[in-house]
């Protein structure tokens, strides 16, 4: 390994939730202000996932007021204190750039993983 990866490696998080494009997840982020800190949750449907190692990063997409909102993390940021996956999403493509034509429901459903698999 090169001097760059075994440096990747010490700043990678192992304790990652497994998740995937259309999940429906909540993602906990720390907010520092000031002094203090605190923990803000953003949810929404995963729409993307992109890069490897330590520049991977995930786009999360919500109705918020009607309007619809998208948020890049990445993933193995300090910024991140968790991720909790809400629903496993059946999709059969690896970005959900549809989902930002629709209005209303179907813009923020996707079919959920059946159990039996």
């Amino acid at each position: 390994m090169t001097i760059i990866q075994t440096i990747e490696q010490e700043h990678m998080k192992k304790d990652l939730t497994p998740f995937g494009v259309g999940d429906s997840v909540r993602v906990h982020t720390r907010v520092i202000e000031g002094e203090k800190e605190r923990t803000q949750i953003y949810a929404g449907i995963v729409i993307g996932r992109k890069g490897t190692g330590i520049n991977e990063t995930f786009t999360v997409r919500r109705i918020s007021y009607g309007e619809g909102v998208e948020r890049v993390f990445p993933l193995h940021s300090p910024r991140i204190a968790k991720i909790e996956v809400e629903k496993k999403g059946s999709v059969r493509r690896a970005k959900l750039n549809y989902l930002r034509n629709r209005k209303g429901k179907s813009a923020t459903t996707v079919k959920e993983k059946s159990t039996a698999e």
